[in-house]
């Protein structure tokens, strides 16, 4: 089979050739037809992920498709299930084997490229504003990043959760995406966004995928009591957090990483994946895919991630 294969950290993935792989006790094998693309690839193919494989291994965290086979152990999803599953690698090839207690059935009508494309992107933004910060109809939510693969889930579940949502992008374009998930106010990124947040009467939920600058701004707009999520850092800089502001304000700053809880409370992202499915079903959830490539261009998408030049999500279809 061909797979998109990182063999020295730090260096570029390449595609490749190589055996399809058995499935393990406790596993299935996968025909992958889509894998949706995440900046934490982009993160392990540098070896700069906190979950990153020993090398060699084959990128890609997260796969729709229909089993194939199972090993000993499987109860189930049955051969010819169509699912998805978080793998956290190995997506990025033809066949894949994961485990079968993290595969969920799909709902009819929706596509292998949408099922790549939600569980990451709207399972992170739902555990964060649900889970973590608890976060109440009425409030105001500020998205950074908000065109990105999950800074637009976050405008389209804070919305549904009852926020009033502000949404700061880079460009017409990503703002208008923005705008139709449901945002209520726009940022330009190039603004003072601490500027037109506080103009806008500050923010109680800030949902950072960004990182930097932006962080920054927004740490300094946030209401009293505010909670602050990091969800990642696309600027390339961890911003540093000073202590004593959180004093004075009262502020609480949320870590959030959706793959750890699959370690320590699974039940956490089932419940949420469940809601979320729901949500789907009943028609008020869109995924938005931005971009659908084939394998041999597993790299331009890796590099619409890196360059931020996409909108949602980028999907590779094996």
């Amino acid at each position: 089979m061909r797979a998109f294969q990182v063999f020295n950290a730090g260096k570029p993935a390449e595609l490749t050739e190589c055996p399809v792989p058995e499935p393990a006790r406790g596993e299935i094998r996968v025909r992958i037809e889509a894998c949706g693309l995440n900046f934490a690839d982009l993160l392990m193919e540098q070896g700069k992920y906190q979950d990153t494989p020993e090398a060699p291994f084959i990128l890609g965290m997260e796969v729709a498709g229909v089993v194939d086979s199972a090993g000993p152990d499987v109860s189930g999803p049955a051969v010819g299930t169509r699912v998805a599953v978080f793998g956290g690698q190995g997506g990025l090839a033809e066949y894949g084997c994961f485990p079968a207690a993290r595969a969920v059935s799909l709902p009819d009508g929706m596509s292998a490229a949408e099922a790549a494309a939600f569980q990451i992107a709207y399972g992170t933004s739902h555990l964060a504003l649900d889970h973590r910060a608890r976060m109440q109809p009425g409030e105001t939510l500020l998205v950074l990043g908000a065109a990105g693969g999950v800074g637009l889930t976050a405008v389209e579940v804070g919305k549904l959760m009852g926020a009033r949502v502000i949404a700061c992008a880079r460009g017409a374009d990503k703002l208008e995406a923005a705008r139709q998930a449901g945002a209520d106010h726009l940022i330009d990124a190039s603004e003072d966004i601490r500027a037109r947040v506080k103009d806008l009467g500050g923010a109680d939920v800030v949902y950072d995928p960004v990182g930097g600058d932006q962080w920054q701004a927004a740490f300094r707009a946030a209401r009293p009591e505010a909670r602050l999520l990091p969800i990642g850092f696309a600027s390339g800089e961890v911003p540093q957090i000073p202590a004593n502001h959180l004093l004075v304000k009262n502020l609480s700053v949320l870590g959030v990483y959706w793959g750890g809880y699959l370690k320590f409370r699974p039940d956490v992202v089932t419940d949420s994946l469940r809601t979320l499915l729901g949500w789907y079903q009943e028609g008020r959830l869109r995924p938005h895919v931005s971009h659908t490539l084939p394998l041999a261009q597993a790299r331009e998408g890796l590099d619409l991630l890196r360059t931020r030049k996409s909108t949602g999500k980028v999907v590779i279809t094996p």
